[in-house]
């Protein structure tokens, strides 16, 4: 199933997708985001509403808060290991594919919903890149996973544009600072819950301006889910809600030469097989 936070009239509701993208249905007796819905049974907890055609609602972005930082990981496709080794805004590396997930977090201020305009913060930054990227939410809360195990602790998938400020993350040499702008993580349109989704099998692609720039199967990660929950949890509590954005193919702007970043009007529509479309303009 599918479920997508919106808006309609001024009230902000919670709703179920249907197959086709096309409409919702809300449910009635669920509030806040879509975490909402990880510890209930939505089919039977809440009343369906009438469909609603999807051009008649605004869609938010699934949640509007993390119980925690979302989690992400850096450099996990190879062809992107390399353009980022050879653009000269990496630091401190040494290979250009590791030998363990890197791992970051951006603040969930960062977040924004599809259609939502994106921050290009001209007054900090001339080098904002885009990154499209399959996005995980925990269902199960768990410490110390095992691989094993992994998938058992995930609710859902979600889409989640990991957008960069690159000079900040070159040049504070970690990179926190590049990537927790405001504004800097558009996620959605909806979530998609496990049962629905192969996580090791989907087509993701990127087009800024209309112009096709990434485009990959997410087999091609280094790291797999279930390495990268085994690795994230190691000592450390996963909750329900918490967010793991799994890396980005290569195709991004610091792949080219020069590079290609982005500019007041540009728009960037991430596409993953299943999940639907998150697009953003950007100012």
């Amino acid at each position: 199933m599918k479920f997508a936070r919106f808006s309609k009239g001024g009230q902000v509701g919670i709703g179920q997708i249907d197959e086709e993208g096309n409409r919702i249905r809300p449910l009635s007796g669920v509030t806040g985001d879509v975490g909402a819905l990880i510890s209930s049974t939505p089919t039977t907890s809440a009343a369906h509403g009438e469909w609603l055609p999807i051009d008649e609602i605004k869609l938010l972005a699934p949640f509007a808060e993390t119980p925690r930082n979302i989690i992400c990981v850096g450099k996990n496709y190879r062809e992107h290991a390399r353009e980022f080794a050879r653009s000269g805004f990496e630091a401190g590396a040494t290979t250009d594919v590791d030998s363990f997930p890197a791992v970051f977090t951006k603040p969930s201020t960062c977040i924004v919903g599809p259609g939502d305009r994106v921050n290009l913060h001209s007054g900090l930054t001339q080098s904002v890149d885009y990154e499209a990227e399959l996005a995980l939410v925990i269902g199960k809360p768990g410490a110390n996973i095992s691989k094993a195990d992994a998938y058992n602790h995930i609710w859902g998938y979600t889409i989640v544009n990991d957008v960069t400020a690159r000079d900040r993350q070159r040049n504070h040499k970690q990179w926190f600072l590049g990537k927790a702008l405001d504004t800097f993580c558009p996620m959605g349109p909806w979530v998609t819950t496990a049962d629905e989704v192969d996580p090791e099998n989907l087509e993701i692609k990127c087009w800024v301006n209309g112009e096709l720039r990434q485009s990959a199967n997410t087999r091609d990660l280094i790291f797999n889910i279930p390495t990268l929950i085994e690795s994230i949890s190691s000592g450390m509590s996963l909750l329900p809600g918490d967010i793991i954005a799994t890396g980005t193919p290569s195709g991004v702007g610091i792949g080219f030469n020069p590079p290609k970043f982005l500019r007041p009007g540009d728009e960037v529509r991430v596409w993953i097989a299943g999940l639907g479309t998150l697009s953003n303009q950007f100012a």
